[in-house]
């Protein structure tokens, strides 16, 4: 799982806060993932279904392993960690578990997924992934965290979300009515 930051115990007071730092670290997480795979041709080669990420051996590099539909290994590679900001954690949405993917009896991806020295990514999860829908979601959810710390302490009463054109009242008076 992607590790969150710690939170203040106990704190009620900026429960909202809290809540959006959580969001924000989730998002900056799938967001690398995309963007680290980016670097290799694993999420442009179609024949790639799979890919493990070792992630535990070594604090200054992940290594990939890309596997096709039938959990054979077609290919690797590796990412150098230059940067804590640029390690590759668990991203639930892309997680072969938590996506449902099926892995084939007896394969070598089984046999990866045992050795239970990283995780796999679902590639078909990562290709479906949308980088600026997840950003503006991410972006509405932080709002929306951050206005109920501005509501319990009365920096905010009302608001609206949506644009003009949202809006159920038109601009101008009617003509009937004037």
């Amino acid at each position: 799982m992607t590790s969150l930051p710690p939170s203040t115990p106990g704190s009620d007071e900026f429960r909202g806060f809290d809540e959006a730092r959580k969001i924000m670290w989730c998002y900056e997480a799938r967001n690398r993932v995309y963007e680290r795979l980016g670097e290799t041709s694993f999420i442009t080669d179609k024949t790639v279904a799979a890919v493990h990420v070792e992630n535990t051996s070594r604090v200054d590099r992940v290594s990939l392993t890309a596997f096709n539909d039938d959990g054979r290994s077609v290919g690797a590679d590796t990412l150098y960690v230059d940067d804590p900001s640029q390690s590759l954690d668990v991203t639930p949405e892309f997680d072969h578990d938590y996506t449902g993917m099926k892995v084939a009896t007896g394969s070598e991806l089984e046999q990866a997924i045992g050795g239970e020295d990283g995780w796999v990514i679902n590639m078909r999860a990562l290709r479906a992934y949308n980088q600026l829908a997840d950003r503006r979601a991410t972006q509405r959810a932080v709002l929306l965290a951050h206005l109920s710390d501005m509501m319990a302490n009365g920096q905010a009463r009302g608001f609206f979300l949506g644009d003009d054109n949202d809006r159920d009242e038109p601009d101008e008076p009617d003509s009937e009515a004037a």
